[in-house]
């Protein structure tokens, strides 16, 4: 009996063919989505006569949302939650600005800068997660966390002070859009660890 039961949970854990290739698929098209998005935004920016990157962001969002929408219809996984209570709304509003206002940085930053270089300094995002989840959750992590996180940051340092084509203003928005990016993944994480919001 021991044995037909060990058998049966490990043949649950197991993650059928199908759903592994399914699983890599949408990595491949969200890291291909992503590319291409950066690079269109770039183009456009910095290489056209369109320098709005606000009307840029909305362009985003309204895709986002659209697409959210289908994919709440399509999927029984992702269907629509109603909202609970003005609280509740103020919060995701909240986490609504702080994305788009990541966005908004972003785009603007890539009137100045190459998409590498933002790209890099994309790369502080879990510095910058760390620390305010330091400071807005008190959470802290083991200190091999911290220790891998220096190299890092002492990378982007050094990538920064030998970039030719460094723009002080293009370097500023980047880095708050980190930070944006940052501080929504642990206001997110807030929300979504809150009881009360569930």
């Amino acid at each position: 009996l021991y044995h037909k039961v060990a058998t049966m949970s490990e043949s649950r854990s197991k993650p059928s063919p199908f759903a592994a290739f399914l699983t890599v698929g949408l990595i491949v098209l969200w890291y291909t989505a992503n590319i291409l998005t950066l690079l269109s935004n770039k183009w456009l920016l910095s290489s056209s006569n369109f320098k709005q990157p606000v009307f840029l962001t909305l362009c985003h969002m309204t895709a986002c949302s659209i697409l959210g929408f289908l994919a709440s219809q399509l999927s029984p996984a992702m269907s629509l939650k109603p909202v609970k209570s003005k609280q509740q709304f103020s919060k995701i509003c909240f986490l609504a600005v702080i994305f788009c206002s990541s966005i908004v940085l972003g785009n603007a930053s890539l009137r100045y800068l190459h998409v590498s270089f933002t790209q890099m300094i994309g790369a502080t995002t879990p510095f910058y997660t760390a620390v305010l989840a330091f400071l807005l959750q008190g959470s802290k992590e083991n200190w091999t966390t911290y220790a891998t996180l220096i190299p890092v940051m002492g990378g982007i340092a050094i990538a920064s002070g030998a970039e030719l084509d460094f723009h002080l203003l293009g370097f500023l928005l980047a880095t708050g859009a980190t930070a944006a990016r940052a501080l929504k993944s642990v206001v997110q994480s807030i929300l979504m660890t809150d009881p009360s919001e569930k």
